[in-house]
């Protein structure tokens, strides 16, 4: 029962805090884009997008080690094994310093490759010098991560949540005084490589505040190495194939279509990652709590749980999938202007790709918090390599709304039916037969809507931020009600509503 009690406070603490930080992002992102392509324009925009695709790849170096060192710092932090905790610190901080090693160095070795992957019809000068920058605020994120990690195993992960939003505050503001003043992509960059820096080393130091006993130099068992390694194999390999699934479409873009195109669609792409970021937040929040909840309890419970939370996910993605695909390009459109509209079937992929990273939250959550990893990193590996294939292809036919089309055709013919499988068989003893039914129901209950919104949108023709918002008013009104209808009866439903009830009735 305090167990229980213990996981429901963190998470709330963990959500409350991830949602105000999401919140401050989006602001601040709108705020410093618009800034950026005021003073540097489309061709820079595509450069930074390009840039973030090609570390990404770069960030696949690490192995897998961290998904596989969260899920090692569960059962330790669950039992108060502080020797155990320490041991994994120290085993993980000796990988890290060679992982930051290797990514410099294959970082260093990529910079003759540059002029093959950017495509602009106006070349931009000091293109490695800009790359070196960004590739400085990778090396940053292995330098703390063996420490801070244990902050969010440990359901505590609202601390680091509030460090970042301070230096995300003084970051977003000095970046916007060095753009008006100086218009240099270069000072834009030093301003963000040394809060990225300072970031993690005061998160570093407050994790060895609030734990001070991982400071000690103890060895890892040899059995328990050995365990990590296989947990890291499974998880490289599952993470290669991830990243080359999401982290290719701005190469493919830059190389088939050109560089600008991928400023246009990082437009797209910075407010998609932001919604889903305010969608997973939830889910992303409670991934300690339900590796305890793993650990401590049975088949029935943890079915209970993950149920509730795909309920959940059912009735926010029938709100937040149709509501930014409708009202995303028109958006666009008076923010930016039409110059950076997207077409519609471009429009229709990213909402694709949008639906299936948000209703599939539950279950990855649930792939995090078990170690899942281990029995579906091949089926990921055809999932990559079906991508780059069609990516190739389709994108060579329709241009960026055919390479988008190929990451959501890709999944879902690949892991969004094989992952259940897996997950339902080993932790819930349960068939998957509901679940594919309910999904199946729910994706074409939100396509249905946006059919509808599509067709309710042409009458509205918004030429500023105020008539977008009544169309977004109409449109939101419409998802909510209608996935609030449609689910209102679920099992995962109910239990929500009971539990607001009685928080309600015990005040």
């Amino acid at each position: 029962m305090n167990n229980r009690k213990s996981r429901t406070q963190y998470a709330i603490k963990n959500i409350g805090f991830s949602t105000y930080n999401k919140i401050l992002s989006l602001i601040l992102s709108f705020i410093s884009r618009t800034v950026f392509i005021q003073y540097l324009g489309s061709g820079y925009l595509g450069l930074n997008g390009l840039f973030s695709d090609v570390l990404n790849l770069l960030s696949m170096a690490d192995l897998g080690f961290g998904v596989a060192m969260a899920y090692s710092f569960y059962e330790p932090l669950a039992h108060d094994d502080k020797k155990k905790v320490a041991a994994l610190v120290t085993f993980y901080k000796r990988a890290y310093t060679v992982i930051a090693l290797v990514v410099t160095i294959v970082g260093l070795l990529l910079i003759p490759f540059l002029p093959y992957l950017i495509n602009l019809s106006k070349p931009i000068d000091h293109i490695n010098l800009y790359y070196l920058f960004s590739l400085a605020n990778v090396v940053a994120s292995y330098i703390s991560v063996h420490k801070t990690t244990i902050l969010s195993a440990d359901q505590r992960n609202y601390v680091v949540v509030k460090i970042t939003m301070v230096t995300s505050i003084i970051q977003t503001i000095l970046q916007i005084v060095v753009l008006v003043l100086f218009k240099s992509y270069l000072a834009y960059l030093i301003v963000g490589t040394f809060f990225v820096w300072f970031n993690n080393l005061y998160a570093s130091h407050i994790a060895s505040k609030e734990y001070p006993y991982i400071n000690e130099k103890v060895e890892l068992s040899k059995a328990d190495r050995k365990d990590i390694y296989k947990n890291i194999s499974s998880v490289f390999i599952y993470k290669v194939s991830n990243v080359l699934l999401t982290a290719t479409d701005n190469l493919l873009i830059s190389v088939l279509v050109g560089t600008v195109a991928v400023g246009y669609y990082s437009n797209y792409q910075m407010i998609q990652t932001r919604v889903i970021e305010f969608y997973t937040l939830l889910f992303s929040s409670i991934t300690a709590s339900i590796g305890n909840l793993i650990i401590t309890e049975g088949y029935d419970k943890r079915y209970r749980v993950f149920n509730t939370a795909q309920s959940v996910s059912f009735i926010t993605s029938g709100i937040i999938v149709p509501c930014y695909t409708i009202l995303i390009s028109s958006f666009i459109g008076i923010w930016l202007g039409q110059k950076y509209v997207l077409d519609t079937w471009t429009t229709l992929a990213i909402g694709l790709n949008t639906y299936f990273s948000c209703v599939m939250q539950p279950l990855w959550s649930y792939r995090e918090a078990t170690g899942l990893y281990r029995k579906t990193k091949w089926i990921m590996v055809i999932c990559a390599i079906e991508n780059l294939v069609l990516s190739v292809i389709l994108g060579r036919a329709w241009g960026v709304a055919g390479i988008l089309f190929a990451s959501a055709f890709s999944r879902a013919t690949t892991y969004i039916w094989y992952e259940p499988k897996i997950l339902f068989k080993e932790y819930f003893n349960r068939g998957t037969n509901k679940y594919y039914l309910d999904l199946a129901v729910n994706t074409i209950f939100v396509l249905i809507l946006i059919a509808i919104g599509f067709t309710i949108s042409k009458i509205f023709t918004p030429r500023n931020f105020l008539t977008w918002c009544v169309e977004a008013i109409v449109i939101f009104a419409i998802s909510c009600v209608s996935s609030l209808f449609i689910y209102r009866k679920s099992e995962g439903a109910q239990r929500i509503l009971s539990f607001i009830k009685r928080k309600i009735l015990r005040k």
